[in-house]
C-alpha cells in the first residue's frame, strides 16, 4: 500500500497511466521488428559477401572492402539521414521510415556480417582446405564442405552480438519519424511535463529496462558460445 502510493505520487505513476505501457510495448515492437527485418535482409546478403571476399579478385575484393569501410566509418545517424531526408528528396520519392531504416540497417549488417564470415572462413586451416582439394573437390564444394562446417562456431557468436547491437541501435528510429519505443517514451514525457517533472527518469529508466531485458540474453548466448567454441579448439 505504501509502495502503491509513493509510485502514484512519483513520476513512475505515468508509466501506467491510460495506455502508455501498453504504447511503450508497442514502440518496442517496433524497434525490434526493424532490427529483424534488418537481420533477415542482411545476414544472407553478408553471407553473400563473405564468401566472395575470399576469392583471388583483387578488383572485387577492393570493391567489398571499400563497401565494408563506408559502413564502418560513416555513422548510422548520418546514414538514416541521408537514406531519410536526401536521397528521397533528390530522386522524387517518397519512402516511409521503416523502410529505410530498414534498407539502412540492412546494408550495414551485410556489411558488418561479410567481415564476419570472411574472418571465419580463412581462420580454417590450409592444410583442411588442401585435403579437400586433394579429393577432387572444386572451390564451391571446399567452401561448403569444409570451411563453412569449420568455420560456423566462429560466425554464430558474433552474429548475435551484431544482433544485439542493431537492436540497441533502433533507438536513432525517432530521428526519422518512426514511432519507436524512444519516440513514445518523449511524447509521454512531454504530455506528463507540468504533472510530473521526474517522469523522464521513470520513462528512460523503463526503456533502459526494456533493452536490457533483450540484449542482455543475447550477449549471455553470444558469449556461452565463444567459450564452447574456444574448449573446441583446446580439445
Amino acid at each position: 500500500m505504501v509502495l502503491s502510493a509513493i509510485t502514484e505520487a512519483s513520476g513512475a505513476s505515468v508509466l501506467f497511466t491510460g495506455d502508455n505501457f501498453t504504447r511503450l510495448l508497442g514502440g518496442l515492437g517496433t524497434s525490434i521488428t526493424v532490427a529483424g527485418l534488418a537481420l533477415l535482409v542482411g545476414i544472407p546478403l553478408g553471407i553473400i559477401l563473405g564468401a566472395l571476399r575470399i576469392l583471388r579478385n583483387p578488383v572485387l575484393r577492393a570493391v567489398l572492402r571499400l563497401y565494408l569501410e563506408f559502413f564502418r566509418i560513416v555513422p548510422t545517424l548520418v546514414l538514416l539521414f541521408l537514406t531519410y531526408y536526401i536521397l528521397p528528396r533528390e530522386l522524387g520519392v517518397q519512402v516511409d521510415g521503416v523502410t529505410v531504416a530498414v534498407v539502412t540497417f540492412g546494408l550495414w549488417v551485410a556489411a558488418e556480417i561479410s567481415d564476419i564470415v570472411r574472418g571465419s572462413l580463412i581462420s580454417v586451416s590450409d592444410h583442411q582446405v588442401d585435403a579437400g582439394k586433394a579429393l577432387g573437390m572444386n572451390g564451391l564444394q571446399v567452401l561448403w564442405y569444409v570451411r563453412i562446417p569449420q568455420s560456423i562456431n566462429l560466425m554464430v557468436p558474433a552474429t548475435i552480438n551484431l544482433a544485439a547491437r542493431v537492436i540497441m541501435t533502433t533507438s536513432l528510429l525517432l530521428l526519422i519519424s518512426v514511432i519507436d519505443v524512444i519516440t513514445v517514451g518523449q511524447q509521454i514525457m512531454e504530455a506528463n511535463r507540468m504533472t510530473h517533472p521526474d517522469a523522464a527518469f521513470w520513462v528512460y529508466g523503463f526503456i533502459f529496462l526494456l533493452y536490457f531485458i533483450i540484449c542482455w540474453p543475447l550477449a549471455m548466448i553470444a558469449k556461452a558460445l565463444e567459450k564452447r567454441a574456444k574448449e573446441r579448439n583446446n580439445g
